[in-house]
């Protein structure tokens, strides 16, 4: 099953830097905006919940910045499953030009944590199966 989450992005004034081309730090926003909407909308799982008990962080990162984007154009933006494990979930991403041209790509693993009432303390904490299920619809092996 080949069930990427997918979302649109226009580049914007405020993603590029002089020279006009996405300014790196705003890839990753909107990569973080990407998982923020797939927990939202594909796991109804919005972040405004989650954050109330819980949280997602990123444990690992690797991006590659295969081709500039630039002011005006439009990227469609993926993320699908690579592995799932009990508490954690390594995704992949790629974000592509309107030609289908890869502008960046990488993997990103998050870890579910339960955070304390005090807020002190965070401990990883198992994907219940509900969640397990719904993020298993997104797992593609080969993408």
């Amino acid at each position: 099953m080949n069930n990427y989450f997918t979302k649109k992005e226009k580049i914007r004034f405020k993603h590029v830097d002089y020279a006009g081309i996405v300014f790196y730090p705003r890839f990753l926003e909107m990569l973080n905006d990407l998982v923020e909407d797939w927990f939202e909308e594909a796991l109804d799982r919005p972040f405004s919940k989650i954050h109330e008990t819980n949280g997602i962080p990123t444990v690992d990162l690797k991006v590659q910045f295969k081709k500039a984007a630039r002011l005006g154009e439009n990227l469609t933006k993926k993320l699908w499953v690579i592995t799932l494990g009990g508490a954690s979930v390594n995704c992949g991403f790629r974000f592509e030009d309107e030609d289908g041209k890869t502008c960046l790509e990488g993997e990103v693993t998050l870890v579910n944590v339960a955070i304390a009432e005090d807020r002190n303390t965070i401990k990883s904490e198992a994907f219940n199966d509900i969640m397990k299920e719904k993020i298993s619809k997104f797992i593609i092996r080969n993408s």
